[in-house]
Formats: C-alpha cells, sequence, structure tokens
C-alpha cells in the first residue's frame, strides 16, 4: 500500500518489489487509496494518518477485505498465506490491517511508518517487521510530530514492536543482533506461535523504500545497505494464519491443521496434514455439492464434475474437531 500523495502504480516503480515477486512466485498486488481534499490525493484511512481518508472516515479495512475477496474468487491463493505490507500511509495501514483483520492477514512488514491506533485488541498475534531509517524526518524513529504535511503523532517504532510483542508473549525482548555503521537490527523472539518481531533501522536513506529503485518526492534516497524486498518475503515465508493460538511461550505447540490443495488443472484435491477427515464442499451460496467422503492424506479427491470457481470445504476429523476454508478450482 503506498504512502500519502502516492498510487499503486508509483510505489510499484519506487519498490520494485513485482520483481521480487517474479523471481520467487508470490502475488503481489498494489492497491490504490481514496482520493480526497482540495489536492484529490489518495490516502488510507490507517487510524489517525492520514489526511483526507481519515476526516472522510473512508472504510479501507473493508475495501481491503473486499479485495481479497475478489482476488481470491480469481486466482488460487493460499488464503492462509495473506499478507500486508505499504510505505508511510500504507505502512500505518499495514498496523491496522493486523488490528482489525489478523484473522485474513498472517503477518504485516511496515516500511517507513508508525502506528495510528488508538486501540488495537488483535484476536490471534501476529508477527511484524518493521523497516525504518534513522534519517526518516517524516516519520522520526523517535516518534513525535514529523516534517510531513499531515502533522500527526508517530509512536517510536521501539514502543510499537514492545506492544505487539506483548501481544504475542515474547519472552526475549530488545535483543540487538547487529548494529553497525549501515544499520542496526533487533529482535523480540521466544513468542507465541513460534512468532518473532523485528526491527531494521538505516544509517543511510530516509523516508524511503530500502533498497528500492528511487527516492521519494520530497527528495529522501533509498538506503543501500538492506533490501527491503529480501528482508519482507524472507519474514513472510515463516508465518501462517495456521499456527495455533496459545496462552503462553510454555505451551506445547498443536499439531498443524490439515490443508486442502487443489491442481489447477486435473480437478484433483489432496489433503495435506496428518489423521483421516470426512470432506464436505460447498459453493458459494452454502449449498453443499460434495457430501462427506472418507478422506486420507495424499489420497487424491476427483472433483472435475464440479464447475470452476471457489468453493467452501470442511474436514471433519475422527475426534470431532472440525476446520474449514476456501479453495478455486480452476481446471
Amino acid at each position: 500500500m503506498h504512502g500519502g500523495f502516492g498510487s499503486g502504480i508509483q510505489l510499484e516503480s519506487q519498490s520494485r518489489l513485482t520483481l521480487k515477486a517474479e523471481s520467487e512466485g508470490f502475488i503481489v498486488v498494489y492497491p490504490d487509496g481514496t482520493q480526497g481534499g482540495v489536492l484529490n490525493y489518495r490516502t488510507w484511512n490507517a487510524g489517525w494518518c492520514c489526511g483526507p481518508s481519515v476526516t472522510n472516515n473512508v472504510d479501507d479495512v473493508g475495501f481491503i477485505g473486499a479485495m481479497l475477496d475478489e482476488l481470491i474468487a480469481q486466482y488460487a491463493v493460499d488464503t492462509l498465506r495473506i499478507y500486508a505490507t505499504g510505505m508511510s500511509n500504507g505502512g500505518f495501514m499495514s498496523y491496522r490491517l493486523a488490528c482489525e483483520m489478523p484473522h485474513r492477514i498472517a503477518a504485516i512488514a511496515p516500511v517507513a511508518a508508525s502506528m495510528g491506533m488508538a486501540l488495537c485488541e488483535p484476536s490471534r498475534p501476529v508477527p511484524v517487521m518493521a523497516i525504518h531509517s534513522y534519517q526518516d524526518e517524516s516519520v522520526p524513529y523517535l516518534g513525535g510530530v514529523g516534517s510531513g504535511v499531515s502533522g500527526h503523532y508517530n509512536s517510536p517504532l521501539d514502543s510499537v514492536l514492545n506492544a505487539w510483542a506483548t501481544h504475542s508473549e515474547c519472552a526475549v525482548r530488545n535483543d540487538t543482533v547487529t548494529h553497525n555503521a549501515l544499520y542496526t537490527h533487533v529482535r523480540w523472539h521466544e513468542c507465541d506461535c513460534g512468532h518473532e518481531m523485528e526491527l531494521y533501522i538505516t544509517q543511510d536513506g530516509g523516508h524511503s523504500w530500502a533498497g528500492g529503485g528511487q527516492g521519494t518526492a520530497i527528495g529522501d534516497p533509498p538506503s543501500t545497505a538492506i533490501s527491503a524486498n529480501d528482508l519482507i518475503w524472507e519474514f513472510f515465508q515463516h508465518y501462517s494464519l495456521a499456527c495455533p493460538l496459545s496462552t503462553g511461550t510454555s505451551a506445547l505447540p498443536a499439531p498443524p491443521p490439515p490443508l486442502l490443495h487443489a491442481d489447477p488443472s486435473s480437478g484433483l484435491l489432496w489433503l495435506v496434514g496428518p489423521d483421516d477427515h470426512e470432506l464436505s464442499l460447498y459453493d458459494m451460496s452454502g449449498r453443499r455439492v460434495m457430501a462427506s467422503t472418507p478422506v486420507r492424506a495424499q489420497d487424491p479427491v476427483q472433483v472435475s464434475h464440479l464447475p470452476r470457481g471457489v468453493y467452501l470445504w470442511e474436514l471433519r476429523s475422527r475426534t470431532g474437531t472440525e476446520w474449514a476454508g476456501r479453495i478455486v478450482l480452476m481446471h
């Protein structure tokens, strides 16, 4: 998600994240915020940041949710592995999504941003990686009102990460891994679900996308000390929604839930996970199109008789435990 005065096209050019997506094989989407104000510029309603979207109380959380529904209906999206990142106002928006959509967003990685939510009570722990610069004057690392035109308050980055670490019950906090002439790397770890919080702060750059292709309109160059794209993708790959909730760091990890995967071309489904399950499929109207069928892990299930589209699946174990999700059939 782009920053204030930006756009999806602008952030794509600035971040070069599409190049990373093409090399690693993941989907990346660049939505546009809502235009408003005298200058008709785009912003996100990310709490108290920023601009016309906040003044007009734009439902950007609802917009992102509707966008995800549309993307899931059209593409083979792994709904357990959806992530949010963004720069400046878009990074603020990443924090809001983690607060209000933790059931859909597996992890976030805000760049050159702080958090603008007075109240944040996510229903599950969310891993967070923040990337910033000591030279950022628009969103100061130490907090306070920056030099940006919106004039809003910015929470200190350490405080933001400590708050998320508290929610995830992290046992080790503010663990400085690297501190040199190029950058500082701090970790919060041994958290619920094996989560971690990470913070990278560069000595160079400014209010920009570290390792990006260009600076920002205010003239801040991108840091050359680190690559935000490389760090973000490496971080995201560790996390999914499959991790169960626990009540403390001493809780024993639960086994991963079963997952259902589709071969886009053959019309076959596979169950991935332990134990045998009863499988039911429903169309998007809620009508059951496949009755409960015993399925063993790795045994293919033929569904080529069903029309292409999005389906809801339901799995029930022999102990009565249930799991559910969405799957796209594209045969």
